[in-house]
């Protein structure tokens, strides 16, 4: 008789799993925090899918932000895709903008953006021009073709050619494309490089008679990369924001600590890429983003901030001073856990 309890016993439990199982397979069942309901997202990128954005593809790869109940949408950008304009209008949650220098003209426009984090702590572009070409500082940019992007970098310039008592007038200043051709060709005497991008990309060129002209050698610092979301998103869930955050640096750790695996995933979100120029990106990004005294991954530099503010107002890039406290939002860095900000 008790053998019959048992496999009855049995035969039931197995019917009520199967049953559970058909029933959320066919959306029978609210879904239980098994697989909880995530929050759908997006978050806008300035340019496809490359070593310079691994964290958030890694995140999206490794399940961090599906751990966090997220459903992210990665959405790729461009040269004609303002990500403050996106993100400010709701058509994207986050997004990974310009510098410090493009946060702040954002604000002064009026476009409710705040920055969360900043993933390159240092300046990570330069000017370049050739060892023959008698340039050798900002001074002698006077009476020069210089080509820039017009992505937020052109107030970093403005700014350092202010500095040694220039002005935007003082050269031709010329919207720079994505190729390099111009620069290589001599069409324009000083070009606009990232350390992770084009300069490795001439180099590859085999073009080495390069002089560098950093803004740092005039005291001009920029944080760049910032990532950001509006305020209006920040009122209503400070929580998913929080949890967005976690997920990022958490990405951004791992890929930082794994190249080879993370070289893999962002070839298998953009196989066109070239592998032994990702992975130059990757090792130069790094040291962009983790520098030796480094704070954590995605510190922001306040007092950096406040400085580059006013070389904009100083220089005539910004109109008038913004609030750094409410362009900056520190709060969500500060909870992020310590492990996801750094580097073993």
């Amino acid at each position: 008789m008790q053998t019959i309890k048992t496999l009855l016993s049995t035969t039931a439990r197995r019917y009520l799993t199967s049953l559970l199982c058909a029933m959320l397979l066919a959306g029978a069942l609210p879904i239980s925090a098994q697989t909880a309901e995530r929050d759908k997202v997006s978050v806008r990128l300035k340019w496809l899918a490359q070593a310079q954005f691994a964290g958030f593809y890694v995140a999206q790869e490794k399940g961090f932000y599906r751990n966090n109940q997220l459903e992210v949408t990665i959405n790729p950008g461009g040269p004609n895709i303002n990500v403050e304009t996106l993100v400010a209008s709701g058509a994207d949650t986050f997004g990974l903008a310009g510098g410090m220098e493009s946060v702040l003209t954002a604000r002064e426009k009026g476009l409710p953006v705040v920055a969360l984090a900043m993933s390159q702590q240092r300046t990570p572009f330069v000017f370049v021009t050739y060892d023959d070409s008698g340039i050798h500082s900002f001074k002698d940019f006077k009476g020069k073709k210089v080509s820039v992007w017009f992505t937020g970098v052109q107030y970093p310039l403005l700014a350092s050619l202010g500095q040694v008592g220039l002005s935007k007038n003082d050269i031709t200043l010329i919207p720079q494309s994505v190729s390099l051709n111009p620069f290589i060709d001599k069409q324009v005497d000083v070009a606009t490089v990232t350390l992770y991008n084009e300069y490795n990309t001439l180099k590859e060129k085999g073009v080495t008679n390069l002089r560098l002209i950093s803004p740092d050698d005039v005291g001009v610092t920029t944080q760049q990369d910032a990532l950001i979301t509006s305020k209006a998103v920040i009122e209503k869930d400070p929580a998913l924001v929080q949890r967005f955050v976690n997920a990022t640096l958490e990405g951004w750790q791992y890929a930082l600590t794994h190249r080879a695996e993370t070289l893999d995933i962002l070839m298998k979100a953009n196989p066109g890429l070239n592998r032994p120029h990702q992975q130059a990106m990757l090792d130069s990004v790094a040291q962009l983003m983790y520098p030796e005294g480094s704070p954590g991954l995605g510190s922001v530099n306040l007092e950096q901030a406040e400085k580059m503010m006013n070389l904009l107002v100083k220089y005539g890039a910004l109109k008038q001073p913004v609030d750094i406290n409410q362009t900056f939002d520190l709060s969500f860095w500060q909870n992020v856990p310590a492990g996801y900000k750094t580097l073993n």
